[in-house]
């Protein structure tokens, strides 16, 4: 059965590589069921019921992508976004939530429309070589940076980001930084030696030794500064808080609308984002399993950008914000995910994690930060690839690689990238291997800079 639908052989994998897969993604993404919640809960929204429409919504996409595109990307309501919706669309602008949701539902659905024509599709196509192996590495290092955060390894300081402190406060930060540092270590002599799975043993085990840790009081949970118990809980979900929120997209009496232009301009925004993210993220994990073809292009990315789409659509429906690609996917990839059968098991994950969500979300940031660090190992070998001999496509690579962690966005790289290689190619006489679309796409993110920043 599975080899019928997802081609097993043809991509050179089997059952339970891909199921492996799937679960090192999982495992690497399942922290938004606590950050999800968290953040959408400042917005007046049900905590719940947003975990409940977060796993629904990614077990919608991944599902989606497993079927319409036979991919082993995984998707899951995006980082950035929410706090964009929370913070900036709620908060800031004085939009209810239920508007909010309304914003992201007509996103969603001009994706639907984007990705029936050729439009998404067109704009991968039309992204050089060069700054697609830079996209690669760039997300490479922004998985990297994010990892490094999350284990508190790097903190913020005098020189913004710092080596946190081993001694000072060692049960809270220092060993949680220390701990994370191990799993890398574990997690390369496993892959090293070649252990099918070596990224998620490289997270159980980890996982385990904080467990030990805080057993014997040098971990010390501390709710405050966000450090939670390690052990597993159990509790039942909230289905209660999920009714609160489900369909309240479309319950315009709480809804805020007057203000049409700035709606608009939130609407642009959500769609800016998402549609650079996730090309972004399919052209870094794409180029870095060797899927693209030779003119750099991905056979099945509408399959891809549609699952995109009725993933945001359907997760504005739930009661959750924009659903999009994730750069965490590469996770999976590293352990050999090749099909549709990754994000399948992913997506399963996601549904009984409605279940399990305690235990889920009992694996520690520091567990998954020392994976994240090392995918990004991973990743950031695509600049390789690009020639460093020509600066016009050197630069914009550079460029693009760098932007992304140092903003925390894929958007903003793919964006410098694009916008320094039509400058330079233009004022070096190269101007004629510019495509057309490369032109419209600098000029819009510029008027972007000028107009929305």
């Amino acid at each position: 059965m599975f080899e019928k639908h997802f081609k097993l052989v043809e991509h050179k994998t089997n059952v339970r590589t891909e199921l492996m897969a799937g679960l090192t993604t999982f495992m690497t993404m399942a922290y938004i069921l606590a950050v999800n919640p968290q953040i959408l809960s400042v917005a007046g929204m049900n905590a719940g019921g947003v975990l409940i429409a977060t796993a629904l919504a990614a077990t919608i996409a991944c599902v989606s992508m497993a079927f319409m595109a036979n991919l082993p990307f995984a998707l899951a309501p995006g980082m950035g976004l929410n706090a964009y919706f929370a913070y900036t669309v709620v908060i800031q602008m004085g939009f209810t939530w239920q508007a909010a949701l309304f914003a992201v539902f007509v996103e969603g659905l001009i994706f639907i429309l984007l990705s029936l024509t050729n439009v998404r599709e067109a704009i991968f196509n039309a992204i050089p070589l060069s700054l697609k192996h830079a996209v690669s590495a760039g997300i490479g290092l922004f998985i990297a940076f994010i990892g490094l955060q999350n284990a508190h390894l790097v903190v913020g300081g005098p020189t913004l980001v710092q080596l946190t402190s081993f001694s000072k406060e060692f049960s809270t930060f220092g060993i949680t930084a220390l701990l994370c540092f191990i799993g890398v270590i574990i997690i390369a002599v496993l892959s090293h030696l070649k252990v099918k799975g070596a990224i998620l043993f490289g997270i159980l085990i980890t996982w385990v030794l904080g467990m030990i840790m805080q057993a014997i009081g040098v971990y010390v949970p501390n709710i405050e500064q966000e450090f939670y118990s390690l052990y597993p809980s159990w509790g039942w979900p909230d289905f209660a808080g999920f009714g609160s929120i489900f369909g309240q997209a479309f319950n315009f009496g709480a809804m805020n609308l007057q203000k049409v232009g700035d709606f608009l301009i939130v609407i642009f925004a959500f769609l800016f984002v998402d549609i650079f993210d996730t090309l972004g993220t399919l052209i870094g994990v794409a180029s870095k399993a060797n899927m693209l073809d030779e003119k750099g292009r991905l056979p099945k990315i509408k399959g891809a950008l549609m699952a995109d789409a009725i993933g945001t659509t359907a997760g504005a429906i739930l009661g959750t914000s924009t659903v999009t690609t994730y750069v965490e996917s590469a996770s999976g990839v590293a352990e050999g995910g090749r099909t549709g059968l990754t994000a399948l098991t992913t997506g399963f994950l996601f549904l009984i994690a409605i279940l399990l969500a305690p235990i889920f979300i009992a694996i520690p940031a520091f567990a998954t930060g020392a994976a994240l660090i090392y995918v990004g190992f991973l990743m950031i070998s695509s600049l390789l690839k690009v020639n460093f001999d020509d600066l016009t496509e050197a630069i914009p690579a550079y460029l693009a690689a760098i932007i992304m962690p140092f903003t925390y966005s894929i958007a903003e790289g793919i964006s410098f990238g694009i916008i320094s290689y039509v400058l330079l190619n233009m004022f070096t006489g190269k101007a004629k291997k510019v495509s057309i679309l490369m032109y419209i796409l600098a000029l819009l993110f510029i008027l972007k800079y000028i107009f929305l920043q």
